[in-house]
């Protein structure tokens, strides 16, 4: 049988019955099954890309299933193998997984545990291709969404947004709730614009004491006040030709502002305690959770302040408001972190992952990123995510699962819209409200 780069299985046996018996099994899944009566035919078909996973008889004529597996491993260690084979032969492929096979099902197969044991396989390769695609070195194009991870609708938009100002000579205001990213995308903006060869100067306004502040960003001269014994130089001299991010400018006391806006203004300042002008080139990303103009007609903040900061204003989105995101966080974070504590990575199920993405998430990455660590440590339980034998869930409970979770991957695509999600799906605009209505997800949708 031909096969192509999309099978989601490559199946190996020299029994024709048997060959078909499996086939029907994993395609009646959904599974893309490409049969193959030989090992060597099939070997053809394997490359380091490849997505998907191997199932093989262990005893066939000419190439048997064990060479298949040494073969496979040749091209690539982390292709799934799946090996079929008689109760005798057990002790035999138990020696096998320990030599790289994935795993073992015993003839005659149970159809629930071969599609079981065929989905972690293929669960566990898409993740070592992501894995793997997130610690290649990224290509120009790619930089971006190598630092401010996700492949929403509303991600895209702000790594395009960004991209544009990173070479604009103008301040921008970040806007965004506590963990959307607004510093990872403060340092980015920096990395990859014309000022990345100098310092990038990070100040949190609501860290710094009120009466320490001012010496912090405009520096002194020694003998300013008491216990200034020699001269400092400030935040904002630092960052000269470079970029200063004032996070959590919200925080900053009103006679700090004053002084700020001069300097923005200006491009220069003076050290407490000096007359003398010090030119500076600095470019000034600030970041704020709250709405700065409700602030400002509170009297909590300068409004010629505001109006000088947010020439251009960037809004990060929050994690609620990009789902469909969850996913690919989780599993970025994942390898970082196990990597870092000398953990095993585990392969989230979609269950899981589903579930994550049902999470409100109110401390948006950061919470998302401090789970996962907390995962990695031992801290933390979640059903469904292994780094090694999973239980086998109930048919039922297994089809659902997945079911929920391809529609919930339509409307991701599909912004939400219930009839391009349906045909996307290969179903009626009814099925489809009654499917995620058996599911919960009538609030995902939006109408065409």
């Amino acid at each position: 049988m031909n096969a192509s780069a999309s099978n989601d299985v490559l199946l190996v046996d020299d029994d024709d019955e048997v060959r078909l018996a499996y086939a029907q099994t994993l395609r009646l899944d959904g599974l893309d099954t490409a049969t193959f009566s030989g090992a060597g035919e099939a070997l053809r078909h394997i490359t380091r890309d490849f997505a998907g996973a191997v199932v093989s008889d262990v005893r066939m004529a000419g190439m048997d299933g064990l060479s298949l597996l040494e073969a496979v491993a040749r091209i690539d260690r982390e292709i799934p193998v799946v090996l079929v084979t008689g109760h005798a032969d057990v002790p035999m492929a138990l020696r096998a997984m320990r030599g790289g096979a994935w795993d073992f099902v015993e003839k005659p197969a149970d159809p629930v545990l071969l599609i079981e044991t065929v989905r972690r396989a293929l669960q566990h390769r898409a993740l070592v291709l992501e894995n793997r695609a997130l610690r290649a070195p990224a290509e120009p194009d790619d930089a971006w969404a190598g630092r401010l991870i996700g492949r929403s609708e509303a991600m895209q938009r702000v790594r395009r947004t960004l991209a544009v100002l990173s070479d604009a000579p103008t301040d921008v205001l970040l806007f965004g709730e506590t963990g959307t990213g607004k510093e990872l995308a403060a340092r980015a903006l920096h990395d990859f614009g014309r000022r990345r060869g100098a310092r990038f100067v990070p100040v949190n306004c609501a860290a710094l004491p009120e009466n320490m502040i001012e010496s912090e960003l405009f520096g002194h001269e020694a003998g300013a006040f008491t216990g200034a014994r020699e001269r400092r130089i400030g935040k904002i001299e630092h960052a000269h030709r470079g970029t200063l991010f004032l996070d959590e400018i919200e925080s900053m006391p009103l006679g700090a502002q004053t002084r700020l806006l001069r300097a923005l203004q200006e491009r220069s300042i003076e050290r407490l305690g000096s007359n003398a002008e010090i030119p500076v080139d600095i470019r000034v990303v600030a970041a704020t959770k709250v709405d700065l103009v409700a602030r400002a007609a509170e009297g909590g903040f300068r409004e010629d302040l505001v109006y000088r900061l947010n020439t251009v204003t960037v809004r990060l989105p929050p994690l609620r408001d990009r789902r469909e995101d969850v996913p690919m966080l989780f599993r970025h974070f994942l390898v970082k972190l196990a990597e870092r504590h000398g953990a095993a990575p585990g392969a989230p199920s979609a269950a899981v992952l589903a579930g994550l993405m049902e999470r409100p998430w109110p401390g948006n990455v950061r919470e998302l990123r401090n789970e996962v660590e907390r995962f990695v440590l031992g801290l933390e339980d979640l059903p469904g995510l292994t780094s090694g034998e999973a239980p086998v869930a109930p048919l039922e409970a297994a089809v659902d699962a997945a079911e929920r979770q391809a529609i919930l991957t339509a409307l991701a695509r599909h912004g939400g819209r219930v009839g391009q999600s349906a045909d996307a799906l290969g179903v009626s605009r009814k099925t489809l409200y009654l499917k995620m209505r058996k599911h919960g997800l009538e609030r995902v949708g939006i109408e065409d």
